[in-house]
């Protein structure tokens, strides 16, 4: 079996567009297409029954784009598995994390990692921490940088960051000078969010339904300074960690600390339960604990704060 012709299967089923799958891939629509019609034509079945634009998997496909999940993964630990073998002399490490905490944290990390390791390439694959989770489960991904806690049966890992929430707010609001502020004091203003696939999107709306009230979604963005101008222009207030907005202009906002235990910025590098970490992926972790101070154990649900 071709392996790249299955990639591209995944992908295709990843991006729910053969345009999109392409794109990512950087190859051509008709490239992926005849590398799909190939496959099917190896296993004597047809995987995609297209339907206009879209399409839906075959039963077939199913099987196909799961097994084809452990085929990759299988890929990939093999080559980490070889490239270790010269010692971080080459190779590559892929760390996903999430927009917000890359230049906020993880900078120094990555600086110091390129100059320890110069011939080891690193990637940073910026998304929301609940799809770097998803594909650290399926192996996509070796390590990453997720919002804890996660499941520790399918998950270790270790707490890096523990940040609080602020509110964000256009100067001279009503929670100017405020030592705190709690969710119910401005549930029902507008807000502008992280995207709906953010781990944090999920508990922020936790936390509103425990208060009876929906969310006035504003407006939603990956990017802080985004967020923050959506702010300044009065569209509505924001939930940002407080480290993260450091280097807002406080003459132009309200920033205020939430009193919410429930809600606060958590995050901590995770790998696949009971598996191999090569070389690359314990560097970058004995670097994170060096210069981020992390190290113990993420705590689970129901641990002490």
């Amino acid at each position: 079996m071709d392996v790249r012709a299955l990639r591209y299967f995944i992908e295709v089923v990843r991006q729910q567009s053969f345009t999109r799958a392409a794109d990512a891939l950087f190859v051509t629509q008709p490239t992926i297409s005849k590398m799909v019609r190939q496959l099917e034509d190896e296993l004597g079945s047809p995987l995609i029954l297209r339907e206009g634009r879209s399409f839906r998997l075959t039963d077939a496909g199913r099987v196909t784009h799961e097994r084809g999940l452990d085929v990759l993964a299988a890929m990939n630990r093999l080559k980490t598995e070889l490239a270790d073998l010269s010692a971080l002399v080459q190779g590559e490490l892929v760390v996903g994390v999430p927009p917000m905490a890359g230049g906020a944290f993880f900078a120094p990390v990555v600086n110091a990692f390129r100059q320890r390791y110069p011939k080891v390439e690193l990637q940073l694959v910026e998304d929301g921490a609940q799809a770097i989770e998803s594909r650290v489960r399926t192996g996509q991904l070796e390590i990453g940088v997720a919002v804890l806690p996660v499941d520790p049966a399918a998950f270790s890992s270790i707490s890096c960051i523990r940040d609080r929430l602020c509110l964000v707010a256009p100067a001279g609001s009503r929670w100017q000078g405020r030592s705190g502020v709690r969710l119910k004091e401005f549930a029902d203003q507008p807000m502008i969010l992280y995207p709906e696939d953010f781990t944090l999107s999920h508990r922020v709306a936790d936390a509103y339904r425990k208060l009876g009230k929906p969310v006035k979604i504003a407006g939603r963005s990956a990017h802080w300074d985004l967020i923050v101008a959506l702010v300044a222009a009065g569209l509505g207030l924001a939930l940002l960690p407080e480290r993260v907005i450091r280097s807002v202009d406080r003459n132009l906002f309200d920033i205020v600390p939430l009193d919410d235990e429930s809600l606060v910025w958590h995050l901590g590098l995770i790998w696949k339960q009971d598996t191999y970490l090569s070389h690359a992926a314990r560097a970058w972790l004995e670097l994170t604990r060096e210069l981020l101070g992390a190290g113990r154990p993420a705590p689970q649900p129901g641990d002490p704060a």
